[in-house]
C-alpha cells in the first residue's frame, strides 16, 4: 500500500452539535481528505463530527487512523471500519499517537475535549515540542468568542502577538485546508483545488 500524500489530525465533537452546518463541514473535510489521498488521523469515534468526518474520508477513497483510550470504546463508539484503529491505555498515549501520526492539525466545532486537544498542541508549538501548522475552522462562527477571549490575553500581557501567529484561523475549509497541507510541505498541487 503507497503511502499518504499528507496526514492530517482532526479534533471535533463526538456529537454532532446544533447546526446543521457543523456536520456538512466535518463531511467537506472528510472528502477534502480522501479526495486527494490523505490520511485522517482522528479519536477513533463513530459519533457525532468524528464518525461524519472518518466516514467521509472513507468514502472518498483515504485512510483513517482512529486512536481511542479503552475507557471511551463504548462511550465514544470506536469506529469499527478505520483503516487501523489503536485502543490504547490512556488520553495521554492517545493524543501523543495522533501527534505523532500527524503532518498537521485542524479542530472543528466540538466540545470540552476538542478545546483541550487545540490548546495543547498550540502549546507544544509554541514551546518547539513540533514545527506543524495548527489550524481552527471557525465554522458559522463558532470559535468567534474563543478567538475574541485569546486576544483579550494579548491585550492584557499574558500571550505575545506571535502566540497568535501560531495558528491558521478562517472559516472556509477550501482555503484552510490547502493552506495547512502546504504549511506542512506536503502536496502543494491541492492548493489550487476547491472543495
Amino acid at each position: 500500500m503507497s503511502s499518504p500524500a499528507f496526514s492530517l489530525c482532526i479534533y471535533c465533537g463526538s456529537r454532532p452539535g446544533a447546526d446543521p452546518a457543523f456536520a456538512a463541514v466535518a463531511e467537506r473535510v472528510g472528502a477534502w481528505i480522501g479526495q486527494r489521498g490523505g490520511q485522517l488521523v482522528y479519536g477513533g469515534g463513530r459519533n457525532g463530527l468524528m464518525g461524519i468526518v472518518a466516514e467521509a474520508t472513507l468514502a472518498a477513497g483515504g485512510r483513517v487512523v482512529g486512536i481511542i483510550p479503552k475507557a471511551l470504546v463504548e462511550k465514544e463508539w470506536a469506529h469499527q471500519g478505520c483503516s487501523e484503529l489503536h485502543v490504547v491505555d490512556t488520553m495521554h498515549e492517545r493524543k501523543r499517537m495522533m501527534a505523532e501520526r500527524a503532518d498537521a492539525f485542524l479542530a472543528l466545532p466540538g466540545g470540552i475535549g476538542t478545546f483541550e486537544e487545540f490548546f495543547e498542541v498550540w502549546t507544544w508549538r509554541q514551546l518547539g515540542y513540533h514545527d506543524k501548522p495548527v489550524g481552527l475552522l471557525n465554522t458559522q462562527g463558532y470559535y468567534d468568542g474563543l478567538m475574541a477571549f485569546a486576544r483579550s490575553a494579548v491585550a492584557q500581557e499574558f500571550m505575545n502577538p506571535w502566540q497568535m501567529d501560531l495558528i491558521r484561523v478562517d472559516d472556509d475549509p477550501a482555503r484552510l485546508l490547502p493552506e495547512l497541507v502546504q504549511a506542512a510541505g506536503l502536496a502543494p498541487e491541492a492548493r489550487i483545488e476547491a472543495i
